[in-house]
Parts: C-alpha cells; sequence; structure tokens
C-alpha cells in the first residue's frame, strides 16, 4: 500500500459514517484492516490518526468533542491484554467497545447540558469512571477515575454517562475554584437535575466535603435546596385544592415539651407535612462513626413522629424528590390524611407557634 492506494470499500464505509470515524484497534482488525494498514492510514500527512494507544480517527483534522468522548471510552473501556477478544464489525445495536466506562466530571455535565461546564470539545480533560481493579493508566487528554461501586449509567447522545449527582463530585474534586465548584452546584439545583440531599451525599462519599472551596457552597446548596423544597409544597397544594394549612409552625404541648416544627399543619384535621431535606454532614471521622450519627438522628426523627402519632397527629413524609417528580401523587396523599381526620379520635390539645 503507498499514498496513493485507496482502502477496500468496506473501510470507505467505516470512513463516511459519522460514529465510526473514531474506531478501536480491535475493531478496525475486525473490519479487515491489519495493523501495518493502520500505521500507514496514520502516517505524516496521512489521511488517520492515532488519538489515544489504541484508538483511531479517521480524518487528520481536529477531533469535534463526540470524537474526543468516543475515543476515551474506546481508550477506557478495551478489555485487558490478556483478555483480548475479537470484536465483531459493529452493527446497529452492537456493543461500542466502552466496556463498564462512563464519561464523568465535566465532560458528563456538559452533555447534561450544564451552562457552567465547558463544552466538551473545550475541556483539557475527559474524566472517563472505570471500575477500581483496570490497571489501564490515564492518557493525554484521559484521566480515569476509579471506583469500586460503578453507578448505572445514563444514555446521552448515544454515549455512558454517569448519573449527575456522581459527575458533580468527580467534577469538584479536581477543582480549586470556589466560585466554579459554586456555580456547578447551584446550576444542579436550579436546573432539577438532583436533589441536594443526594449530592451532599456523593459529595461526602467522595471525601470532598471538608474542602475550604466546597464547605460555603454546599451551606449555600442545602439552603437553597430547602426553599425550593418548600416552594414545591405551596405549589402542590394550591394547584391541587388542598385546603391552605398554616405554614412552618413549631408544635408543643402545653406547659410541656417541643414537638418539632413543620412545615405546614393543618389544625381541625390534625395533619402535619413535613420535609425531609436531610444531607449527611461532613465529618473526618470513620464512616462507622457517620453512621452511627444517621441512624441517631434519624431515630429521635421517629421518635418525635410517633409522639406526635400518639398524640394523634398524622404526620406525611415528604421528600423534595417526590415533589418534584410525583407530585400529584403526594397531593393525593394529604388529601387522603386530611379525609381521613373524621375517623380518628379526638386529637390531645396542641399548642401551634409560629417558627
Amino acid at each position: 500500500m503507498n499514498p496513493n492506494t485507496p482502502l477496500p470499500a468496506c473501510h470507505l464505509r467505516i470512513a463516511s459514517s459519522a460514529r465510526q470515524r473514531v474506531l478501536s484497534t480491535a475493531q478496525l482488525k475486525a473490519h479487515g484492516v491489519s495493523p501495518a494498514q493502520v500505521a500507514e492510514q496514520c502516517r505524516t500527512g496521512g489521511p488517520w490518526q492515532q488519538a489515544l494507544p489504541g484508538v483511531f480517527v479517521l480524518h487528520p483534522g481536529p477531533l469535534s468533542g463526540h470524537e474526543r468522548l468516543r475515543s476515551a471510552l474506546l481508550y477506557a473501556g478495551r478489555p485487558p491484554a490478556t483478555g483480548r477478544r475479537t470484536v465483531p464489525a459493529q452493527a446497529p445495536g452492537a456493543d461500542p467497545g466502552y466496556g463498564e466506562a462512563m464519561i464523568t466530571g465535566l465532560a458528563a455535565l456538559s452533555l447534561y447540558g450544564f451552562a457552567a461546564a465547558p463544552p466538551a470539545v473545550a475541556t483539557d480533560r475527559i474524566d472517563v469512571l472505570v471500575p477500581r481493579g483496570r490497571r489501564l493508566r490515564s492518557a493525554r487528554y484521559v484521566r480515569l477515575v476509579r471506583c469500586s461501586d460503578l453507578p448505572r449509567p445514563e444514555q446521552l447522545d448515544g454515549l455512558p454517562v454517569a448519573p449527575v449527582a456522581r459527575a458533580l463530585a468527580d467534577a469538584v474534586a479536581g477543582l480549586g475554584d470556589a466560585h466554579a465548584v459554586r456555580r456547578l452546584l447551584t446550576e444542579a439545583v436550579r436546573g432539577g437535575h438532583c436533589e441536594p440531599a443526594v449530592l451532599v451525599g456523593e459529595l461526602n462519599r467522595a471525601k470532598v466535603l471538608d474542602r475550604p472551596q466546597v464547605v460555603n457552597a454546599v451551606d449555600s446548596l442545602l439552603a437553597e435546596g430547602r426553599a425550593l423544597a418548600e416552594e414545591r409544597l405551596y405549589d402542590m397544594v394550591r394547584t391541587h385544592g388542598l385546603p391552605e394549612p398554616l405554614w412552618n409552625v413549631d408544635l408543643r404541648l402545653p406547659g410541656g415539651p417541643h414537638l418539632g416544627a413543620v412545615d405546614a399543619y393543618w389544625p381541625e384535621e390534625a395533619v402535619a407535612v413535613e420535609l425531609d431535606t436531610r444531607a449527611p454532614r461532613h465529618s473526618r471521622i470513620d464512616d462507622d462513626h457517620r453512621r452511627r450519627e444517621h441512624e441517631a438522628e434519624w431515630s429521635a426523627y421517629a421518635a418525635r413522629r410517633e409522639h406526635l402519632e400518639r398524640l394523634g397527629v398524622t404526620v406525611v413524609h415528604l421528600t423534595p424528590g417526590k415533589l418534584r417528580d410525583a407530585r400529584e401523587q403526594q397531593a393525593t396523599v394529604v388529601r387522603t390524611a386530611l379525609m381521613a381526620a373524621a375517623d380518628r379520635e379526638p386529637v390531645a390539645y396542641v399548642m401551634i407557634l409560629p417558627r
């Protein structure tokens, strides 16, 4: 083969397909392209280029954002050398060769449409989540992020992408700019991409919650998440025709102990709504201690709820996620509790104080 020798027709069809302009060595071999032919096509000034070890782009110009992402996945997802298998020629719906690899970090957030994340073509680095046991090294613009418990990926633009919370945690782990961190976390909540509690939990698992650029951003994030959840609760009550409750009140026994704060209370029906916006807080101590703290917090919540219900108060527990994704269903739950009030024993006298 010389520079003027065209490849066989099947190879030209490969190059004309946008999805298959980026192929691994194994995929090219499955199409009948030998290593010598690949080397010839990738010569200086040739029609192809080697983007990453074992990954080739079938044109000489700059890579598009999608090609950079696909090349990163092919590099990270290729099987270990000891377990190489013949990759069949790609057909619609066939395994694209990514293995368990998935895009994470800023590149993933760009695919989710985050305005605060740079476009994939503009990112200096593409983070790819891989199993912890992979012995592959990071290369050029690809940084491997190892994980012992891989999440289930989303499919965006034909590519496997880590869930938003995980992608955010991986992005934040590589950022030192407090303003950039705040913008990403704020957009995640305001844009409805994920709930604060889920996000803080992922940041906690990534062990970045005690970083200075994260601490203040998380405090603001939780406050904003709480405000958004309350707005959804107001909207649920008014949109679905529920009676107007007393908002944000404290319940107390006359001359007795404080029973707790509730987000909404219908005194005639003795029905209370509590929003669960709790999130793991940062700690330098071990996971066992954090688990005990979480269990103690949950036990205190359960005891307070049981106390209220013994007094005849029905407590409806709502989460921000349910208010976002199943608002009508949650309105039905509250309405059912209000309608059932007539069948219950009279409630003990409870003082209601503004919070």
